[in-house]
């Protein structure tokens, strides 16, 4: 399906059974020719952010990023650095302080943030954007499938800072009426069009004979959301779901890396 890398929810210890499944899938990956790295998940909690995030990542780079740990040439790594992706949730995360303790890491790895630099911005390497309808909202036929929002993403990133490294955005909708916490929100399939065209927008900011190093597919198996890939790209009628999703102009650049979160 063109897919190399999984991106993999992290919670440290507080989640055992997610530590546990990560820890099955890096060797796995490094068998099988595939790749994967963490999507650390930020604690909710607003005191002591800053000292759990450092004891996580300080035991995820112990466990599953040292020469001795198992697979670990399997994790998925940009001009030779660990990538580690950053979900945020408190918001009360020092990151300059983080910056300057992973930094001593050997190689200290890139740290991937989502959506555009705020306040630590000088603290992360590269941005992603995640799943999001724009700056209208979500629409009730869930026709707003992200286009304002990619735009000033790409738009910004390549003006404001052509330092950091783009990880593009794709998404083939979004659907979360099934979920126990549902807030009955929509990003419609459009028989396919909305997950062709968010995978392919960073190409109208980017110059033609350039490419982007990666593009993150949202999500894999988030079923709960009704973004799944996992099964193809949902299409209109009777068709079957597509299910070649990296598919590139001949004349693009070599294709970009496409990791899934889940």
């Amino acid at each position: 399906m063109g897919i190399s890398a999984f991106v993999v929810d992290w919670f440290g210890d507080r989640d055992p059974f997610i530590d546990q499944s990560y820890a099955l899938m890096q060797p796995i990956a490094a068998k099988s020719n595939f790749h994967v790295a963490m999507m650390y998940e930020e604690p909710s909690e607003d005191d002591g952010s800053t000292d759990e995030v450092l004891a996580d990542l300080t035991m995820f780079y112990g466990t599953y990023l040292s020469p001795k740990s198992p697979g670990h040439e399997a994790y998925l790594t940009y001009q030779g650095r660990p990538m580690i992706f950053i979900f945020p949730n408190s918001g009360h995360t020092d990151w300059n302080k983080v910056r300057e303790v992973v930094n001593k890491w050997k190689p200290a790895p890139l740290l991937i943030d989502e959506n555009l630099p705020g306040q630590y911005g000088s603290a992360f390497d590269g941005f992603y954007p995640w799943i999001n309808p724009g700056p209208k909202g979500w629409a009730a036929d869930g026709s707003h499938w992200g286009e304002e929002h990619l735009t000033d993403f790409y738009k910004t990133m390549t003006s404001k800072y052509p330092d950091k490294i783009i990880v593009g955005g794709a998404w083939a909708s979004f659907n979360d009426s099934k979920a126990t916490w549902s807030l009955n929100r929509h990003i419609s399939a459009r028989c396919g069009q909305t997950f062709k065209d968010t995978f392919n927008m960073w190409r109208e900011f980017v110059p033609a004979d350039q490419a982007i190093p990666f593009v993150l597919i949202e999500t894999w198996n988030d079923y709960e959301e009704g973004s799944a890939i996992e099964g193809g790209i949902p299409t209109c009628g009777n068709a079957a779901p597509q299910n070649n999703l990296a598919t590139q102009p001949a004349s693009a650049p070599a294709s970009p890396t496409n990791p899934s979160r889940k």
